[in-house]
């Protein structure tokens, strides 16, 4: 008996060290380290204007603390799995610090709380509690509802800041919605419809309030347009992707100027996907062939690019989605490295 004792104990006191010996609680890491060697554009002697901060690529990127009974369980019987991205393509944040990533070939809809450190999954509630094709995403930032644009399924769902089912909108109306964007000015949300060749606008309860454009090449007409951006000064950007350009309209949908055509020269379009803004109007393209970004002007004229082929910081591979906050950060969906990149935009006068 005394030596089945001892060997209890000797067993519980080996867990032990390998339980300490794991780490038994930690407090919350950096989500963003500074690289080893900074990346900017452009690059040193110029003044730089935008800066590579890191990326987001599976749960344990959120660096959460672990609590001391947390550490010890995971000592005792391993750690909790992380989980990762398959092929993000669009992504947009709550205004806050809350990043949701659409994952078009997972079928879900990644969570990334940074200030609480906590990663989820969004699924719709039907049958099968996935999406057929998740590619668009957006924000209210007022009331917190997310729409989620499944081209596959010819619908746009809607869930509130957590996460949970709301419903669905756009039957009828859409036929393969892909980019999204929400004005919260005028409460409306501008869809990027690839099978209509159209940019459709709905309520956020999904009423049709209007329609632009029609198969074509002219200012004004689209081909597979993929995304919309819609500017402080209320301008919309389309990315009229196989007319491999972007088109500019007013805010009451006048045709004012296309930026970019088909060409492998700066200014030019290989593959234009998604499309964003800053705080200043300045307007991002991601081109998914040239694996880069390009910022314009209001008017069209390229400011600068940013970018390469690589799977390191500043690197990527066939990019899509683009998400610009208030604070000038930019959120990239660097589809086939499986992550979600992340710069700062850095305007005149700040270092």
């Amino acid at each position: 008996m005394a030596r089945t004792r001892h060997i209890i104990l000797a067993a519980i006191a080996a867990l032990l060290c390998t339980a300490m010996a794991a780490g038994c609680g930690k407090p919350a890491g950096v989500i963003f380290p500074p690289l080893e060697k900074p990346v900017v554009y452009p690059p040193p002697p110029e003044r730089a204007r935008i800066r590579c901060i890191g990326q987001i690529q599976t749960s344990a990127d959120l660096k959460p603390a672990v609590s001391f009974g947390e550490g010890f369980g995971n000592g005792l019987f391993g750690k909790k799995p992380n989980y990762s991205m398959l092929s993000p393509y669009a992504v947009c944040t709550d205004g806050r610090n809350r990043l949701y990533v659409a994952d078009s070939n997972a079928q879900l809809v990644h969570l990334f709380d940074l200030d609480t450190r906590k990663y989820a999954q969004i699924r719709p509630a039907n049958k099968e509690k996935r999406f057929a094709q998740a590619v668009g995403i957006a924000m209210d930032p007022g009331s917190g509802m997310l729409f989620v644009a499944d081209s596959a399924a010819g619908r746009i769902f809607e869930f509130d800041r957590n996460g949970q089912p709301q419903g669905e909108i756009g039957l009828g109306n859409v036929n393969r919605p892909c980019g999204l964007a929400f004005d919260a000015k005028t409460q409306r949300l501008f869809v990027a419809d690839t099978g209509l060749h159209q940019i459709v606008i709905l309520s956020p309860t999904g009423n049709l309030l209007a329609r632009m454009g029609s198969r074509g090449t002219a200012l004004g007409q689209f081909n597979f347009p993929t995304n919309v951006a819609i500017g402080s000064d209320g301008r919309i950007y389309v990315s009229d992707s196989l007319n491999f350009r972007v088109q500019q309209f007013g805010p009451d949908f006048t045709p004012l100027r296309q930026i970019g055509r088909k060409g492998d020269m700066p200014g030019y379009f290989g593959q234009p996907k998604g499309v964003a803004l800053d705080t200043e109007n300045h307007l991002y393209v991601v081109d998914a062939h040239f694996e880069a970004v390009q910022i314009f002007d209001a008017d069209g004229t390229l400011l600068l690019d940013f970018g390469a082929e690589g799977r390191g910081p500043g690197g990527f591979w066939l990019p899509a989605g683009i998400f610009i906050d208030r604070r000038n950060r930019i959120w990239i969906a660097d589809t086939y490295n499986k992550r979600v990149q992340v710069f700062d935009y850095i305007p005149e006068g700040k270092p």
